[in-house]
């Protein structure tokens, strides 16, 4: 590895409103995108938490009519986007709002694709697949974990086959991205957890992607810079908003480096885990990075460094390359009550070449920086096992 870097355009097509108290702001913020009926994708939880009802306050507050669609599960499938559709189609909406985690958020580009443009939720698996204009649409993440705010991605599921779909297009980006930190004090705990180690992973795996450009690398820096040293943070001092803070602005920067270089190895071999056993994404992750941060050490010393060397000072932040990086985010984890090992996690040894086979087919594990094979991706889920 030469250390060079691709040129690449810069991509960012959401404006970002940010501070305590901005979900207020939802209605005015509708308003200003010249519409009148709002649909809006949200899950139980964020539901019982009572933000979907804040946001619902605030677009009333602003005359807007709007439509609950609460249909949505961890990992949504294709069968949530339908169902989300036909609550679209009886309602004729001019904007949709993802007011809740990365489900609601993905679920809601999900349901715009298939009313907008037609067809089934496999005909955007890839990119730019969309065949005309989408409805704007405004993010109101609840969690600090995905980045669906500053990506044009939808993350589906296929119901019956359980496949991942990564389907993207520049006119699913959503128009305005509202981080409120106060949204990110109800998560529980292990929510954190799963969600915050996620951002981490974006801002690691995508600062050595072999599309990394010098934008991707900026967002990728300030990303890790607002989010490892305010990880634990926010696990043991739950209502510490400044924290809370800096962890929703870190997984915003994450969202915009992914949307600007893509991700590698951890991802593809995070996704057969959640597929095959549902163990949740953010654990998927937990489990697989440290090694393949490992394995890329070969070819990205340097550039591990740098990671560290961005945090030098910070508690529990090492100097190093990528041992110590490796280390770092094992000694997280473990501290956030993630689990270690794929035994631990009900993973069988015998399954592993299963695992691995599907890893080798994912989209991510092109843009590792170190090729791998079915062959390297069995020896990382060895080393997890």
């Amino acid at each position: 590895m030469n250390g060079t870097m691709t040129q690449a355009n810069y991509s960012s097509a959401t404006q970002i409103v940010s501070g305590a108290g901005k979900v207020a702001e939802l209605g005015q913020l509708a308003r200003e995108l010249d519409v009148q009926r709002v649909l809006v994708v949200s899950d139980p939880g964020v539901i019982g938490a009572g933000h979907t009802g804040r946001g619902l306050e605030s677009l009333a507050k602003s005359d807007l009519e709007a439509e609950l669609f609460d249909g949505v599960q961890e990992n949504p499938t294709t069968d949530n986007v339908a169902a989300g559709l036909a609550v679209a189609k009886e309602f004729h909406p001019e904007l949709i709002v993802g007011l809740g985690g990365g489900s609601s958020m993905d679920c809601a580009k999900g349901i715009n694709f298939l009313y907008s443009c037609g067809g089934r939720m496999q005909d955007y698996w890839g990119i730019g697949k969309a065949t005309g204009p989408l409805l704007p649409m405004i993010a109101v993440p609840t969690t600090a974990g995905t980045g669906s705010e500053t990506q044009s991605f939808a993350l589906i599921s296929d119901a019956e086959t359980h496949v991942k779909m990564a389907c993207g297009d520049h006119r699913a980006a959503f128009r305005v991205a509202i981080l409120d930190p106060e949204l990110t004090l109800t998560q529980p705990p292990r929510v954190a957890a799963l969600a915050g180690f996620d951002a981490l992973s974006h801002a690691v795996e995508t600062y050595v992607t072999t599309k990394r450009n010098e934008i991707s690398c900026d967002y990728s820096l300030r990303a890790w810079k607002e989010l490892a040293p305010h990880y634990l943070q926010v696990i043991e001092e739950p209502d510490n908003l400044s924290a809370r803070a800096h962890m929703q602005t870190g997984a915003c920067l994450a969202g915009s480096a992914i949307e600007n270089s893509m991700l590698g190895a951890a991802h593809a071999l995070a996704n057969p885990l959640t597929a095959t056993y549902q163990i949740a994404h953010g654990e998927s992750v937990a489990l697989m990075l440290p090694h393949v941060v490992r394995f890329n050490g070969q070819e990205c010393e340097s550039w591990y460094e740098k990671l560290l060397a961005e945090i030098d000072g910070e508690p529990n932040c090492p100097r190093g390359g990528s041992t110590e990086l490796a280390d770092f985010l094992r000694n997280v984890a473990n501290r956030a009550g993630l689990p270690a090992t794929l035994h631990e996690c009900g993973v069988e040894q015998d399954r592993l070449p299963h695992l691995a086979e599907a890893a080798s087919c994912q989209w991510t594990a092109t843009f590792n920086p170190v090729p791998v094979s079915r062959d390297e991706l069995l020896k990382l889920y060895e080393q997890a096992f």
